[in-house]
């Protein structure tokens, strides 16, 4: 039973984007149109060098952002900002999702290669805000991006949190590898399941996922974020 293998954790940690919200918001739509305006302006090149660029880095780095520090020392305040800066009114709440993590024992957690404060955003309009113990981005890792373990591990620490009693669900696949390392029990988040040795589980249904732990594993009770 699925259950059986998340016996032991009590810290739960979730990425974002394309994890607690599905694909089909396409939220990087917007973002991906912001991030290539801004490297347009910042850099002076073209559009299609922009959107090259920010493919590139992002295969290289982990990050659009990480790569833009490293290579052209750009201040990366401004650059959240901006390419955070996108609509979200299309998005749905989900009660039944609010649910399932509410009833994870122990502490929860948002972890985003984004901001702190676009993580609050989507996280209230999914309907999900106030219900994690802690919230953190890029910044709480000296903007070292996921999949770099030193991030995971400056943000863990933060925490307090022993990856040994964690599990971890992310939509990136190479973004468990690290967390695997370090004694979690990681779930990748995707339609398409990508096999690989630092994948404990697959799921393109968080929510049910979710169901098969907090229905036949833990008594259903009150757990307050502190």
């Amino acid at each position: 039973m699925v259950a059986d293998a998340f016996s032991h954790v009590s810290s739960w940690v979730f990425d974002l984007d394309n994890t607690l919200y599905p694909p089909e918001a396409r939220l990087f739509d917007q973002i991906e149109v912001k991030m290539t305006a801004w490297v347009v302006e910042a850099l002076g090149v073209t559009a299609p060098e922009a959107d090259r660029l920010r493919r590139k880095y992002w295969a290289e780095y982990g990050t659009t952002l990480a790569g833009l520090m490293r290579e052209h020392g750009v201040d990366p305040g401004p650059y959240l900002t901006h390419v955070h800066d996108i609509d979200l009114s299309h998005m749905d709440k989900d009660a039944e999702l609010r649910g399932h993590i509410a009833n994870l024992p122990g502490r929860r957690v948002v972890y985003t290669n984004g901001s702190r404060p676009y993580a609050e955003r989507v996280l209230e309009a999914r309907g999900l805000n106030g219900l994690f113990d802690a919230i953190y981005g890029v910044e709480h890792a000296d903007f070292r991006p996921k999949p770099e373990r030193a991030a995971f591990e400056m943000v863990f620490d933060t925490d307090g949190l022993d990856p040994t009693v964690a599990a971890m669900f992310e939509d990136d696949a190479r973004n468990l590898a690290a967390p695997h390392a370090m004694g979690m029990r990681t779930v990748h988040v995707a339609p398409n399941a990508t096999p690989a040795d630092h994948i404990h589980h697959h799921t393109n249904d968080l929510t049910g996922f979710l169901s098969q732990l907090t229905q036949t594993a833990f008594p259903r009770r009150r757990n307050t974020p502190r």
